[in-house]
């Protein structure tokens, strides 16, 4: 094992990626390098207006400033690898850089869905019992669930990591995908994979189906609330709350399911690639449109920025 693995440590890896440079896919890539230039610019913004005002110094922002942390980080660890490939021609990435990105992206993926599914729990407490929120909700309880969210990513991340890292590669190297994905990794290891496969399926369903969980029982109380408040208004509030949170969880969990679920006949690289752009990159960029577009708070905090800038710049 340690021969193999120190020949495989020397070796790199090709990244056959999913662009060619027809006219068709260089308007692709122009629209995913446009969608990763907005989801960085929109989640920089959001932990910067969430950092500077005061206003939103409570639990909803800092679990979203968390949530589009880990969304900038995944686009980042993906997107410009891809750029590279696709710009330079170069399609090779060293042993320890596949791993490192297989494992990233298992710990930003793996920590944005639990801290999705705890959110659902910060809605419910927020409605159904407002009075105790302030309680309930204390800082360091929304310390211990980002926490908690971090770890169980960055712990499953390492593990898939250190895994994929100790597995022999001495047939192709030919990765056929456009970064290390773990399944298309396992493909070229020339030793049997199929015990770590079932168990990172495993993994997979409980990474998902456990924050779901969380979800459905939240927003089943939350229902439960609002169909007993007397008032239409309140009512009506009580839902523009959770319809954000609602949309960005079907996002999340509705490309997940589908990727990670489904059974092995119905893959297809070509499919999980188009997916995996979608789940990578466009949802990073429009979690922070859904929460600010329709959220007078944030939309505030902009036009205050925006003031002092215009302000500044007369000066």
């Amino acid at each position: 094992m340690a021969t193999w693995f120190n020949q495989s440590s020397t070796e790199d890896f090709v990244l056959l990626g999913i662009f060619t440079h027809s006219p068709g896919d260089l308007a692709i890539f122009s629209a995913v390098m446009v969608v990763f230039t907005v989801a960085l610019c929109g989640n920089v913004l959001l932990n910067f207006l969430t950092y500077i005002d005061f206003r939103l110094h409570t639990a909803m922002y800092f679990f979203l400033s968390q949530l589009s942390l880990m969304g900038l980080m995944l686009v980042c660890n993906i997107v410009p690898k891809i750029a590279v490939t696709f710009l330079s021609g170069k399609k090779s990435i060293v042993f320890v850089g596949c791993g490192l990105q297989t494992g990233l992206f298992v710990t930003f993926v793996g920590s944005e869905g639990l801290l999705l599914g705890l959110m659902a729990y910060d809605h419910y407490v927020a409605i159904s019992h407002p009075l105790h929120y302030p309680i309930l909700m204390s800082q360091r309880v929304c310390l211990q669930i980002v926490g908690s969210s971090w770890a169980f990513g960055i712990l499953d991340g390492l593990v898939q990591m250190v895994v994929v890292m100790t597995f022999p590669y001495c047939g192709s190297r030919e990765v056929d995908h456009f970064f290390g994905k773990l399944l298309s990794l396992l493909k070229l290891a020339c030793a049997d994979t199929s015990i770590f496969e079932k168990v990172m399926y495993a993994c997979c369903v409980f990474m998902l189906l456990f924050p779901f969980s969380i979800i459905v029982a939240s927003y089943a109380r939350i229902l439960g609330t609002v169909l007993h408040m007397n008032s239409a208004q309140t009512r009506k509030k009580a839902f523009a709350t959770c319809s954000s949170h609602l949309t960005a969880v079907f996002l999340f969990y509705g490309a997940a399911m589908f990727i990670y679920l489904r059974p092995k006949r119905y893959r297809a690289p070509s499919h999980d690639k188009v997916v995996s752009v979608f789940y990578m990159v466009l949802i990073p960029m429009l979690n922070p449109l859904i929460y600010s577009l329709r959220n007078q708070e944030v939309t505030g905090a902009l036009r205050k920025v925006l003031d002092h800038c215009r302000i500044g710049s007369q000066h």
